[in-house]
């Protein structure tokens, strides 16, 4: 349900965001900002700024940037309902909701999450009794020490039909409660009610507030379902949740790594054996919103499924069922255990660092993909390569995120390339297709593209190299102080190769994020004293005063801001351009020098980082140049 904009402006101002971020970043006051390292990524000198007044803090390391809410989901991986009902709990607010509630219902859900808790203290006590000595056996059995049964509220469910209910009932819970809980089956015919779970190692399920909302339930004897888990619920429903996941959040983001395995024993051993950031899906394949959970917490989550054809078939599914979530920065990566093994017997058998090493080794979702589509097949005929090319298009064409899509489709096109073209050595023993450059074999790829016109909406025609694009840049902010606004988190990425002009970029910076408006008759009391401030301020003066008239007309005072957006935007996209394709020449003459001094492994080894490198930059310039040219800059 949407929660009313008003509610979230008045808990924006109730929640002190220096004191919410301080808990995670030691922070040193600086003016009317404190600064600190950056919590979303490594860096030596602060980086991060937090900005009361405003209500935002922003990276200029990495540009993440938000306020209170977005500063709580992304450290600790909440939904955003889930973030704002944790902020409104502490600063004493209740969370309204913007459609009518049905009173009862609410009630009978809160009635729900006390009866689980009573539900789940008596399978505990079950199983410290006299009547779990059997299931005790089989735990002992597992390996499990009474530190893990107790960290995971292990319980058990007695072989009656009915002893749990008649139990619950004398303490005073109803019946009804406990078959809308899950808890007792009642039959159609309408007979007796019974218990769902009996003779079962009974495993407790929270939601992402530790509420114990379900139970799964492994046979210890003779039964149809090895594995039993509760129904679907008012509280409980199970594509949405992941057994484990509130104990795994904070290892999981603190070591930035998060597997999902298929059961909770699964779970259990690898957290006993010093792995505490596994979580498991609830009996079923893994869903769309259990990978948006996963995504929350950690970039790429490892998916290890076990080493049979089921787990095969699992990991699979999984992998395309990710392709149409799959955002920039966001994938899945898959282990593959031997044959016959899970990772609780695998860390039983060969301990924690055979666990490790094969997570270490994870494959990436595009080489799990490609595997899929070729392994097991032939393919000797331009017949059989052509069908394969048809298969990986269509799996590119299911991926909705355009840059992400792009990527794919030329990281095949190079796969299916270098499978199926003839090879040429270059002697160099680097694994690479060109041999030196200028000679035969070697594609020139998008490093060697056009030069780009000018755009129709810049110069008039003329070429925008014709005016230096760094000063348009620099001007245009000097001339709109409100654009600084619009573009805050490209200024912080803008490269500029002149001292004096990323000298004004700063100070312009600092006035921004101190709250202080724009002041061009002020500005030059912040830069600092030397050579550079006299030439900043007189490139200042230049910039705004008579020197205007010569700028390109978004740079200018009288263009609107809308104007000046567009135009800034343009031209800062071009200049990111030609940035990505100075760094690939330089990268490409570095690769080629070093290719031909190649003497011993040393060297090889080095050079072939080196063309790694070089690929990566070629391929953000390619995707940089489409992104160009579908903004009609072409």
């Amino acid at each position: 349900m949407a929660i009313p904009e008003h509610f979230l402006a008045e808990l924006r101002s109730r929640v002190g965001l220096v004191d919410l971020v301080g808990r995670r970043v030691k922070l040193t006051r600086r003016g009317r900002e404190h600064t600190g390292l950056c919590p979303f990524h490594n860096e030596k000198t602060p980086s991060f700024t937090v900005n009361e007044d405003k209500g935002f803090y922003h990276c200029f390391g990495c540009s993440a940037h938000g306020g209170a809410i977005d500063f709580v989901i992304a450290t600790e991986g909440l939904s955003f309902p889930e973030a704002v009902e944790r902020l409104a709990a502490e600063v004493g607010m209740e969370v309204p909701r913007s459609v009518p509630r049905d009173p009862e219902a609410e009630e009978r859900r809160k009635n729900l999450y006390d009866v689980m808790q009573i539900a789940a203290e008596w399978f505990e006590g079950q199983l410290a009794g006299m009547a779990g000595e059997g299931a005790r056996q089989y735990i002992e059995g597992r390996g499990l020490t009474a530190a893990t049964v107790q960290r995971f509220h292990l319980g058990y469910a007695p072989d009656r039909r009915d002893l749990m209910k008649q139990t619950l009932l004398t303490r005073g819970l109803e019946e009804s409660q406990l078959v809308e809980a899950g808890l007792l089956i009642a039959p159609e015919d309408g007979g007796e009610s019974y218990d769902r779970f009996r003779n079962r190692l009974m495993f407790p399920i929270t939601d992402a507030r530790e509420r114990v909302v379900a139970f799964g339930g492994r046979a210890l004897g003779e039964q149809r379902a090895k594995y039993l888990n509760s129904p679907e619920t008012p509280i409980f429903h199970k594509g949405d949740l992941l057994y484990n996941l509130a104990n795994a959040r904070k290892p999981a983001r603190d070591g930035d790594t998060l597997v999902v395995v298929e059961g909770y024993m699964d779970v259990i051993a690898l957290d006993q054996a010093g792995l505490p950031f596994a979580v498991a899906p609830l009996g079923t394949a893994l869903t769309e919103n259990q990978m948006t959970n996963l995504w929350r917490l950690v970039a790429e989550p490892a998916l290890c499924f076990d080493g049979d054809a089921a787990g095969q078939r699992a990991a699979h599914r999984a992998a395309e069922r990710a392709l149409p979530l799959l955002q920039p920065g966001h994938s899945l990566k898959f282990i593959a255990l031997p044959a016959g093994e899970d990772p609780d017997s695998l860390v039983r058998g060969k301990g924690t660092a055979a666990f490790a090493d094969l997570l270490a080794g994870a494959v990436p979702l595009s080489e799990t993909l490609w595997r899929m589509r070729v392994q097991g097949k032939n393919l000797e005929t331009p017949e059989q390569r052509a069908g394969l090319r048809k298969d990986l298009r269509a799996l590119v064409r299911e991926i909705t995120d355009g840059t992400v899509r792009a990527y794919y489709g030329e990281h095949f096109k190079e796969r299916l390339d270098s499978a199926f073209a003839p090879a040429r050595s270059n002697g160099s023993g680097v694994g690479v297709r060109p041999a030196h450059r200028g000679k035969p074999g070697w594609r020139r790829g998008p490093l060697y593209s056009p030069p780009i016109p000018a755009h129709r909406g810049l110069g008039r025609g003329r070429d925008v190299d014709t005016q230096p694009r760094e000063r348009l840049l620099i001007a245009a902010l000097l001339n709109h102080p409100d654009l600084i606004h619009e573009v805050f988190e490209d200024l912080g990425q803008l490269h500029l190769s002149s001292p004096v002009l990323d000298n004004i970029r700063t100070v312009i910076i600092e006035k921004a994020t101190s709250g202080v408006p724009l002041d061009l008759e002020g500005l030059s009391d912040n830069f600092h004293s030397g050579a550079l401030a006299n030439a900043s301020i007189e490139l200042v003066a230049e910039l705004t005063g008579p020197g205007t008239a010569k700028l390109e007309p978004f740079a200018r005072p009288d263009a609107t801001l809308a104007e000046a957006v567009k135009g800034w935007t343009t031209l800062f996209g071009f200049h990111r351009l030609e940035d990505l394709r100075r760094e690939a020449k330089e990268a490409e003459a570095d690769y080629f020098r070093d290719l031909e001094q190649v003497v011993d492994d040393k060297g090889s080894e080095m050079t072939s980082k080196k063309f790694a490198r070089l690929i990566s930059l070629q391929k953000d310039l390619e995707l940089a140049e489409i992104k160009f040219s579908r903004e009609d800059l072409l």
